[in-house]
């Protein structure tokens, strides 16, 4: 019990290491740009610490359950061999995974909302969740042969550049950042453990070239499904919502029981786990037909994972969508726009260093590369690149410039550095790009865009409040390409050399 209440405090310490950025750019723009303290700043620093406990907890409990299982299975179902239950167990997970996902949910709702009922929320989380749980298909369907990532990936960009060209501008936005959403805290070091476990179980592949991969190819697939959907839905007349009624009865609960919105919060999290559990002890006991080993360390890592994404969504709501409202609403007020690309470039920087995600697949890619990458600067390197896509996608808002144009460019000098960079590093990157916009990331950057948005002059919600996100996937991916590319070249030099 000592030991593991000394990993727990030394995940909080971490944690709360991470979260240090976030509260420097904040204190240094309120203090020295806005001079003033922000109203309700005490919330916000209590909800920085709940956030950081959550992380804590939420990283013991990956270690503790999702992780082993996650490896477990995949191990289990390589000895078997058999291609239909790897497949089927990929699209099970990768559907169960995103039905249930919050920022999905919410996403979908707003959605709903904005465009008068024409879009509808249920089914668009239908569309997406199966989209992903066919390219986690596939996904595991190119793992198991072999095939290089790249070529995925550049017929997958290809595929979302030539749709968008046919789609309604109203979902294009949202079909970017819909794509983003998709990978969360959860799924993301699921898919992770599953992919490193088939890679390492499978004779011939390697853990860091073919490991990595599936969360890359779950980012790409729903922005296809979205904008086909909008195609349809945009074609027909529009029906009459009733988004407003559901979101005024939220607000009512929140303001007439908050102890029990705080008890179906705390279920809403068990619901997002559940169809992965179920999804999980059903391929287990019913198709392997074999007992979880250590299942109380299990289902103890499982409820760890529950609680602290409880706490981390209630130090959000009180701590970091606060700080992203707050900030850019203040900062609009500016006449000088440098404010605002330094605001963008700041707070992308120091929310990607505390994301849980990022923080657990950078683990992951330390022992599957055994010390040929390291996990902080890989970290460094992905914030860097979310820091300049979120600066570059501020730039977009403000001139109102086209987004598919810069998502088209965007996407070109990945494919190009995707035939440049060592083939040890493709994959990975690509699947920092999917993680570098999770639970952290998303409310400051999605506050950001819609406040942007509403009070630029001449500026859409529906066409401009969106698409911010996709350009945290794009940057992360080409910084880590040049940096992999740049170390191979010294490498080269030095082996010359000697």
């Amino acid at each position: 019990m000592s030991e593991q209440l000394k990993d727990f405090a030394h995940a909080f310490l971490h944690a709360v290491n991470n979260l240090l950025p976030i509260i420097v750019v904040v204190v240094v723009f309120q203090a020295l740009v806005l001079r003033q303290w922000p109203d309700g700043g005490l919330s916000m620093a209590v909800g920085l610490l709940i956030v950081a406990l959550g992380v804590a907890l939420f990283l013991r409990g990956l270690e503790l359950g999702i992780f082993p299982v996650g490896k477990s299975l995949a191990n289990q179902f390589a000895r078997r061999g058999s291609l239909p239950i790897l497949i089927s167990f990929g699209f099970a997970i990768g559907f169960s995974a995103v039905i249930a996902e919050p920022a999905l949910i919410a996403v979908a709702e707003q959605a709903a909302e904005i465009s008068d009922g024409r879009i509808d929320a249920l089914i668009l989380r239908l569309v997406v969740a199966t989209a992903v749980g066919l390219v986690m298909a596939l996904g595991v369907l190119r793992l198991i042969l072999g095939h290089p990532l790249h070529w995925y990936m550049i017929i997958g960009y290809l595929t979302v550049v030539m749709v968008t060209f046919f789609a309604p501008e109203e979902i294009v936005g949202l079909a970017y950042d819909t794509g983003t959403v998709t990978t969360n805290v959860v799924t993301v070091p699921l898919i992770a453990a599953l992919g490193i476990g088939l890679a390492t179980s499978i004779r011939g592949r390697n853990p860091l070239i073919d490991g990595f991969g599936l969360v890359a190819m779950v980012v790409v697939t729903p922005m296809i499904a979205v904008q086909l959907y909008g195609i349809i839905v945009y074609g027909q007349a529009s029906p009459a919502g009733d988004a407003e009624l559901v979101i005024n009865g939220d607000a009512a609960l929140d303001a007439a029981n908050p102890l029990l919105h705080m008890v179906l919060d705390l279920f809403s999290m068990l619901r997002d786990v559940l169809p992965i559990l179920l999804v999980i002890l059903f391929f287990q006991y019913a198709v392997l037909r074999r007992a979880l080993s250590n299942r109380l360390r299990v289902a103890a890592g499982f409820a760890l994972v529950i609680v602290g994404l409880y706490a981390f969504v209630v130090g959000l709501k009180l701590g970091l969508f606060p700080i992203g409202g707050s900030m850019a609403e203040q900062l609009i007020q500016f006449d000088n726009w440098l404010w605002i690309y330094l605001f963008a470039f700041a707070i992308g920087f120091a929310t990607t260093m505390a994301e849980p995600a990022l923080i657990a697949v950078g683990r992951q890619a330390e022992e599957a590369a055994a010390g040929k990458i390291d996990g902080r600067a890989i970290r460094l390197l992905v914030a860097l690149g979310v820091a300049i896509g979120i600066t570059v996608g501020t730039h977009r808002i403000i001139s109102g410039d086209s987004l598919h144009l810069y998502v088209t460019l965007g996407y070109c000098c990945v494919i190009g550095m995707a035939l440049l960079a060592p083939r040890y590093i493709t994959a990975l990157a690509f699947d920092l790009g999917g993680v570098s916009a999770s639970a952290v990331t998303v409310p400051l950057v999605t506050a950001l865009g819609i406040g942007l948005a509403t009070h630029v002059e001449g500026r859409s919600m529906l066409l401009d409040g969106f698409g911010l996100l996709v350009f945290t996937s794009i940057f992360p991916v080409l910084t880590v390409m040049i940096y992999g590319a740049v170390m191979e070249k010294i490498s080269d030099r030095r082996k010359t050399a000697s």
